[in-house]
C-alpha cells in the first residue's frame, strides 16, 4: 500500500482541486461581510489596455499543459510544484477569509470598442473584483515558471526560457492592464512565492547538501 500511494502520490493532488473550488465559491458567494478596497496610487497609472486579455487567458492554457507536463514527464519535480502551488492557493483562501479583500478599479466606460473589450467585458461579468490578495493569477504563474526554469529539459534550451519568461511578463502585466488586480495584489504575490520558494526549493536542496557532507566526512 506504501509503494501504491508512492508511486501515484501526483494523483492524490487531484483531491485538492475540489476542496480549493469549493473554498474558493464559498469566499466568492459572501455578502455577510464588509470589505476591504486594495488601492495604491500606481494603480490609477496604469492604462487600461484590453489587448492583453490574450495573455491573461493563455494563463490558463499555460498552467494546464505545465503541470500536464511534470505529471506525465516529470513525477518527483510534480511532487515539489504540487506542494509549491498548493500552500500558496491555500494561503489565499485563508487571508481572503480574515482578510475579505476587493478592488474597485474597472472603467466605468471602456476606453474602446473592439472584439478584445468584449472578451473583457465577457470575462468581467463573470470574474468578481472579490478575493484578489494577493493574486493567484501571478502566482501560480511564478510557481509553473521556476519549476520549469528548474527543470533539466527546459533550462537548456535558451529559446525556451526566454519563451516561458516572455509569456509570464506578459501574464502578469495583463492582471493589472485588465483591472484585475491592484499592483499590490501583484507584489504580494511575488512575497508570497519567494517565501513558499525558499522553503520548498531551497531549504531542501540546502540540507541536503549538508547532509551529504556530513555522510563524505564521517
Amino acid at each position: 500500500m506504501k509503494t501504491f500511494f508512492k508511486k501515484y502520490s501526483f494523483a492524490l493532488w487531484a483531491l485538492y482541486i475540489p476542496v480549493y473550488f469549493i473554498s474558493f465559491i464559498y469566499l466568492e458567494k459572501r455578502n455577510d461581510v464588509n470589505f476591504n478596497y486594495i488601492h495604491c496610487a500606481l494603480d490609477d497609472k496604469i492604462p487600461f489596455m484590453e489587448a492583453f486579455i490574450v495573455p491573461y487567458l493563455l494563463w490558463f492554457v499555460y498552467i494546464f499543459v505545465s503541470v500536464a507536463y511534470f505529471v506525465l514527464f516529470e513525477r518527483k519535480e510534480f511532487n515539489r510544484l504540487a506542494w509549491y502551488l498548493a500552500c500558496g492557493m491555500t494561503m489565499f483562501l485563508i487571508i481572503s477569509y480574515i482578510y475579505p479583500n476587493a478592488l474597485d478599479l474597472r472603467p466605468a466606460v471602456y476606453p474602446r470598442d473592439n472584439i478584445f473589450t468584449d472578451m473583457v467585458k465577457k470575462l468581467q461579468s463573470t470574474d468578481t473584483p472579490t478575493n484578489v490578495l494577493p493574486s493567484i493569477h501571478v502566482y501560480n504563474t511564478l510557481c509553473v515558471t521556476t519549476a520549469l526554469l528548474f527543470n533539466e529539459r527546459f533550462s537548456k534550451s535558451a529559446l525556451r526560457r526566454g519563451l516561458i519568461i516572455v509569456l509570464s511578463v506578459l501574464i502578469i502585466l495583463s492582471t493589472m492592464l485588465l483591472k484585475q488586480h491592484s499592483v499590490i495584489d501583484v507584489f504580494s504575490a511575488f512575497l508570497m512565492a519567494a517565501v513558499f520558494f525558499v522553503l520548498i526549493y531551497v531549504l531542501p536542496q540546502y540540507k541536503e547538501k549538508d547532509k551529504n557532507t556530513k555522510n563524505i566526512t564521517a
